[in-house]
């Protein structure tokens, strides 16, 4: 049996900047929005933040807010766009467009389970948490032996960066609400992903 090494990678994860769903507390998921007013705001300081830091690509989620905020940070630089569709955002199916606090309301259950165990989540018509996790488990380790011992940038829009940042700490997804909407933002996580 052959065993495989793990793959061992400097990631800057960064979340892109707001959408107007974000901005208002709606479940956004996979809907393709671009970037709100402060969205585009939080997308500029994002890039100057970031400006010392050295890559040669950015693999960016298929949505529109992650590519605008892909452009922001590559303007300028020597850096390559790619997007990758594995980093799709969840499929929330029937919660598309409902406000966070209309589920905690409405359906108490449901929102509980999201705070304690969101791997067991699946959304009418949308995908479950685990499906989502195997998906882009095969997308991060692809895109991390392409970037061999490099600094890697990852922007993935919430609720999904949540799911890659727990894949590649080696950590548990916890609480779906609080990783619902995004903001800008970004860490660098030294990964081992197997």
């Amino acid at each position: 049996m052959i065993l495989k090494s793990p793959v061992i990678s400097r990631v800057l994860l960064i979340r892109p900047g707001a959408t107007e769903f974000d901005d208002q507390g709606r479940i956004k998921g996979s809907l393709d929005m671009p970037l709100s007013a402060s969205g585009r705001q939080q997308a500029a300081t994002l890039a100057s933040d970031l400006a010392d830091f050295r890559f040669k690509t950015i693999y960016t989620s298929p949505c529109q807010s992650a590519r605008e905020t892909a452009q922001q940070l590559a303007a300028g630089r020597d850096i390559r766009i790619k997007v990758i569709e594995g980093f799709k955002n969840i499929d929330h199916g029937l919660w598309h467009g409902k406000l966070i606090e209309e589920v905690r309301r409405n359906h108490p259950k449901v929102y509980r389970t999201g705070q304690e165990t969101p791997i067991e989540i699946c959304p009418p018509g949308g995908e479950s948490i685990s499906n989502a996790e195997i998906r882009v488990r095969k997308s991060l380790r692809k895109c991390l032996r392409k970037s061999g011992d490099g600094l890697v940038a990852f922007i993935i829009p919430d609720p999904m960066a949540t799911v890659v940042q727990a894949l590649l700490g080696g950590q548990d997804f916890q609480d779906l609400w609080k990783a619902e909407t995004d903001g800008a933002g970004w860490q660098l996580i030294e990964s081992k992903l197997d």
